[in-house]
């Protein structure tokens, strides 16, 4: 397998900490999805990133659908349970991280695209897309309680979103401070940040 993405990026982090988490060997091939030139014949047509590549198929996308393909090739660290109750939960929080990152990269391209200038950057929008997640923190806050982890005692794929989620608000914004207002949060990251797949896929430090 082949995948297809930005090191900086949190949706790709997310698919790398899930192959070391199932422990599936694959090629990373790092591509800026703003560059022009991107890689020929294995595109996504909306010009993002995560890509997984397999001999003679076409590319798959998006992040959601690449970690949940990917938990089925193996049973070592099942992340995602197949049907029920305990699946929707970790879906939702997989949608909240998202949303987090959905959010922040609105705020941060509004901020810095140098497709813009200075006149036509709007304040307002950049304060509308924090509010949301700031807002998603404090859903997360409340859904993590006292538990060691997002679905209970268990680490599952609700861990591996919301550890990259709060890594790239660390990376992207580090004047954002998320842990003085949720300590469980920054607890978990913490606790995250010791295993080798989130060791080994952090974001280049600037």
């Amino acid at each position: 397998m082949k995948l297809i993405g930005s090191s900086t990026s949190a949706y790709v982090r997310k698919v790398r900490v899930v192959l070391a988490e199932k422990r599936l060997d694959y090629q990373f091939v790092e591509e800026n999805p703003w560059s022009r030139e991107l890689s020929p014949g294995t595109g996504n047509p909306l010009g993002k990133v995560p890509r997984l590549v397999m001999d003679g198929s076409d590319a798959m996308f998006d992040s959601r659908v690449i970690v949940e393909y990917l938990d089925t090739l193996s049973p070592v660290g099942k992340l995602i349970p197949g049907t029920g109750r305990e699946r929707a939960e970790i879906k939702t929080w997989e949608a909240l991280a998202d949303g987090v990152l959905d959010a922040g990269a609105l705020a941060r391209l509004e901020a810095t695209w140098d497709g813009r200038s200075e006149e036509q950057r709007c304040q307002a929008w950049i304060d509308r897309q924090l509010a949301k997640v700031r807002a998603a923190l404090n859903v997360m806050s409340q859904g993590l309680g006292d538990k060691p982890y997002c679905c209970g005692i268990h680490f599952t794929l609700a861990d591996v979103c919301v550890g990259c989620a709060l890594g790239w608000l660390d990376f992207r914004f580090p004047e954002l401070d998320w842990r003085a207002d949720h300590p469980n949060l920054a607890t978990l990251q913490a606790k995250l940040a010791e295993r080798a797949s989130f060791a080994t896929t952090r974001p280049p430090q600037p």
